[in-house]
C-alpha cells in the first residue's frame, strides 16, 4: 500500500482514500464545526476570506496574519451588506475557521494526530512530518464561494519536498455542492507563483504575490466527487480548485497540511510561521490529547 500511495501521488498529484473516517466520526467533527459557528458570533472582528485578486484587505489584515497559532473565524464575501452588517444567518456566514485547530481544539487535535494520519505519513515516507496549519471549511448552500485554481505551495512553500494536504470530506462532496477539481499531473511543472511575507514601511508584515496569476484551461481539470469520510491527499504543487455551492446541501470539510522537516526547508517567506502556541511538532510523537 505504501508504494501505491506514493506512486499515485507522484503520478497524479493526488490520492483518494475512501472510508478514511467512519460516518459517526464525520458527524462528531461536523458537530464541532457547527459549535464553532456559535463561537464566531461572539467575536467583534468580522474578517472576510476570499481567494480572488481584488480582496487586498485580507492580505494586510493582522487578524489573518496572526492566526498561525490561534483559532480564528473568516466569513464569506457575500455574507455582509454594503454597511458591513451581516445579511445572512450567522450560522451560515462562515467560509472557514483556522489555522491552529490541529493543536488547540481537542476534537480536531484528536483526529489530526490519529493513528490513521500517522500511518499515511509513514506510507508517504516522511521521517519528521509536522502539521503546519489546519482549517474547517463550510461551503454552505448559496454562500459557499469559488476557490480559484491554485497550488498549495503558493502559500506553504517548502523545498525540496512539497507539503501534502489532507482534505477530509465530512459530508458528501458533489459537483453540485462544490467538490474539488484536480489538474492531474500539474504538479510536475514546479511552483507557478508564491505569496511572500514582506515588511512594509511601517515594519509590519504584509503579503504580496511574486508574479501574476497563471492561466489554467478549464479542460485541465477533472471533478473529484467523493463520499462522506473520504480523504484526498493533495500534493503541494498540484493545481486544484472548487466551484460555488449551487445546491441546497452544505459541503463541510476538514483540511490540514503536513510538511516534512527532515532534510527539507520550510520557507521563511511563507505567510504562516511557527507560533508560540502552535509549534511545528512531529506527527508521530505528538499526543492526540494534551
Amino acid at each position: 500500500m505504501c508504494t501505491t500511495i506514493r506512486k499515485q501521488l507522484d503520478r497524479d498529484g493526488y490520492v483518494v482514500l475512501e472510508d478514511f473516517l467512519r460516518p459517526a466520526e464525520c458527524d462528531e467533527l461536523v458537530a464541532a464545526g457547527i459549535d464553532l459557528t456559535k463561537q464566531s458570533q461572539d467575536t467583534s472582528h468580522k474578517a472576510i476570506f476570499s481567494t480572488t485578486e481584488n480582496n487586498k484587505q485580507q492580505l494586510k489584515d493582522d487578524y489573518f496574519m496572526e492566526s498561525n497559532d490561534k483559532i480564528r473565524f473568516f466569513h464569506e464575501v457575500d455574507a455582509f451588506g454594503p454597511d458591513g452588517e451581516l445579511q445572512v444567518d450567522p450560522a451560515v456566514s462562515l467560509n472557514k475557521v483556522g489555522h491552529a485547530l490541529h493543536l488547540l481544539h481537542p476534537i480536531f487535535r484528536c483526529y489530526t494526530y490519529s493513528g490513521r494520519v500517522k500511518t499515511v505519513c509513514k506510507e508517504l515516507g516522511f521521517q519528521d512530518p509536522a502539521v503546519v496549519q489546519s482549517m474547517y471549511i463550510y461551503k454552505n448552500p448559496g454562500l459557499g464561494g469559488e476557490v480559484i485554481a491554485h497550488q498549495d505551495a503558493t502559500y506553504l512553500y517548502s523545498e525540496p519536498t512539497p507539503a501534502v494536504g489532507f482534505w477530509i470530506a465530512l459530508q458528501d462532496a458533489t459537483v453540485q455542492n462544490g467538490c474539488l477539481w484536480m489538474a492531474s499531473g500539474s504538479h510536475k511543472s514546479g511552483v507557478h507563483r508564491r505569496l511572500l511575507r514582506k515588511n512594509n514601511d511601517e515594519s509590519r508584515p504584509s503579503l504580496e504575490y511574486d508574479r501574476p496569476a497563471p492561466f489554467y484551461p478549464e479542460s485541465s481539470f477533472t471533478p473529484v466527487p467523493v463520499s462522506k469520510g473520504t480523504c484526498i491527499l493533495i500534493h503541494g504543487l498540484v493545481v486544484h480548485k472548487s466551484a460555488h455551492n449551487k445546491s441546497d446541501q452544505s459541503r463541510h470539510a476538514y483540511t490540514f497540511h503536513v510538511v516534512e522537516r527532515h532534510n527539507n526547508k520550510y520557507s521563511e517567506e511563507n505567510w504562516l510561521q511557527e507560533g508560540e502556541n502552535a509549534p511545528f511538532v512531529n506527527v508521530y510523537t505528538t499526543p492526540q490529547i494534551v
